[in-house]
């Protein structure tokens, strides 16, 4: 597109200017951090090395190594250096740790001197710099924590009256869900369904935390979930905008996704925040209408109270981003590899009209008759590794894993995609295979499934995980109650994906069709 003619001859000699005065600075800059790395880099080599690792190149460090799949790069390393081993990134020295071994030791007989997090620059911008998932360990959030898992436990526990509101929320998304594909599916037509997800994900979450949804057609809304989407980018470990915070000093591809973060989070957080304004001027002490209610009640109304009246909308605003993102993700990873494997496809048809019927829609009392059902999401969160690599860790403490010393305030990569697929765990780690978490009676076997690591583990677990799998379950049982899906065979099926926080599939076409009666409702009515 040409320059606007008023911009014309005066834009080009403000440009000239600007590349006359900044470039040589930039080179400059570029030359200082480049020999000061280089001194640094030589040290390094004179003095024994604490860990084994691969050669770092002075200034990027090992960060051109990584490849796009930087898990996969981690597992192939850990053939050569072992389970726990340094590498180094921009400035920053970061351990790694594989395989189920050496991270359960950390996380678990460790969980402690593991619980910390870095402090990366894109870290102090999520939740209004107030997050639970992203801030450091201390007493206060240890008391944060206490707070969310208590609020997550009350919307989740048997019998809770709670419970049965979110049961209900998640099967009415469920049932719109199956309305909204059939629609996309009119005609033959084939549909990416990612997108889709993701609104009803979100509306679960809204409804949880704000008693309300939007629909999917609402533009406003999907707008706002199409940037959150974009979050993982940047927060994914190995981000550049944190290893090499020099980046944001001067124009570059790195420096416009960290300013594109910080947009997107501020955008963010504002919405949360005027939906829990709304909910302060009509609280009422005597009703707990969702989750925004009882943490301002926890918060805001209890003498005890340990947190400020600003970490009611953090926590709104980690409950939604992370039940938004987690539960989309994978969903498209169980819908495609629905259709990639037909047979498998069939089986729970027939096992779900076995236990179900045609009448109603599935409840979570079927659960512990639906056990295939249950093993094909596990082999889904297994075989997918979709968390592949957990939010950077931090050492509260000097430690040592494995015989080998790690000193307090070292970052800490997590590998998890290594000990889902690892073949002294796994028979055949790559092949896809559901049956592998049944036992000889066809039942779930709770010692294989405590094996797969998707939502970390020790002081730094998810704390939503129960309900994400609820959550998970009544979305897959729902839809192939209700329909049954198809790949476009004009577009060969693919697992290839793209990384970030979460790994997510590639586009993907699907057709839904009716199976039997469409039912609309939690209570069967259609």
């Amino acid at each position: 597109m040409a320059l606007d003619s008023e911009f014309g001859v005066k834009g080009s000699s403000i440009i000239r200017e600007w590349s006359g005065q900044v470039q040589p600075a930039l080179v400059a800059s570029f030359v200082f951090l480049f020999c000061l790395e280089a001194c640094l880099w030589v040290r390094n080599l004179r003095q024994k090395r604490r860990l084994p690792g691969p050669f770092a190149w002075p200034l990027v460090g090992n960060a051109m190594q990584l490849g796009q799949m930087p898990h996969i790069t981690f597992a192939k390393l850990a053939k050569k250096y072992g389970n726990v081993y340094q590498i180094r990134l921009g400035c920053s020295d970061i351990v790694v740790l594989n395989g189920d071994r050496a991270i359960r030791q950390a996380l678990v007989q460790h969980s402690r001197e593991f619980a910390g997090r870095p402090n990366f620059v894109s870290f102090q911008m999520i939740s209004g710099g107030r997050s639970l998932t992203f801030a450091s360990y201390s007493k206060q959030w240890k008391a944060h924590r206490k707070l969310a898992q208590s609020t997550l436990r009350a919307f989740s526990s048997a019998d809770s009256l709670t419970k049965q509101v979110f049961e209900q929320h998640v099967l009415a998304e469920a049932a719109e869900l199956a309305q909204v594909f059939l629609r996309n599916s009119a005609d033959g037509r084939y549909f990416d369904p990612s997108h889709e997800f993701t609104v009803a994900a979100a509306n679960v979450m809204c409804a949880l935390c704000f008693g309300t949804r939007y629909g999917h057609e609402d533009l406003e809304f999907r707008t706002l979930l199409k940037r959150v989407e974009r979050f993982g980018e940047t927060v994914g470990a190995g981000s550049l905008v944190d290893v090499m915070p020099w980046l944001q000093n001067f124009p570059n591809p790195v420096r416009s996704v960290y300013e594109n973060f910080k947009n997107l989070n501020e955008e963010f957080f504002a919405f949360v925040r005027h939906k829990v304004t709304q909910h302060r001027e009509s609280f009422d002490p005597d009703v707990t209408r969702d989750m925004s209610d009882a943490i301002i009640t926890e918060i805001e109304h209890r003498k005890d109270s340990e947190l400020s009246k600003e970490f009611v909308e953090a926590t709104v605003t980690d409950l939604i981003g992370a039940g938004q993102d987690t539960i989309s993700t994978i969903m498209q990873w169980i819908f495609l590899l629905l259709v990639k494997h037909p047979d498998m496809q069939v089986k729970l048809h027939l096992l779900i009209d076995e236990v179900v019927g045609r009448e109603r829609l599935p409840s979570v009392k079927d659960r512990a008759n639906l056990a295939y059902l249950d093993a094909f999401i596990y082999e889904t969160m297994r075989f997918t590794s979709f968390v592949p690599v957990t939010i950077p860790h931090s050492t509260t403490s000097d430690v040592t894993i494995e015989g080998l010393h790690i000193p307090k305030d070292t970052v800490v990569f997590i590998n998890q995609w290594s000990v889902n697929h690892d073949p002294l765990k796994w028979k055949d780690p790559h092949v896809f295979d559901p049956t592998r978490f049944l036992d000889e009676n066809g039942a779930l076997d709770k010692d294989v499934t405590n094996n797969v690591m998707i939502f970390s583990t020790g002081k730094r677990r998810c704390i939503g995980n129960q309900i994400a799998k609820v959550e998970v379950f009544l979305f897959t049982a729902t839809l192939l109650h209700q329909c049954s899906f198809h790949s476009d065979p004009s577009e060969p099926l693919s697992l290839d994906c793209s990384y970030g926080l979460t790994l997510k599939p590639l586009r993907f076409g699907v057709s839904a069709k009716l199976r039997g009666k469409l039912l609309d409702s939690p209570t069967g009515k259609s």
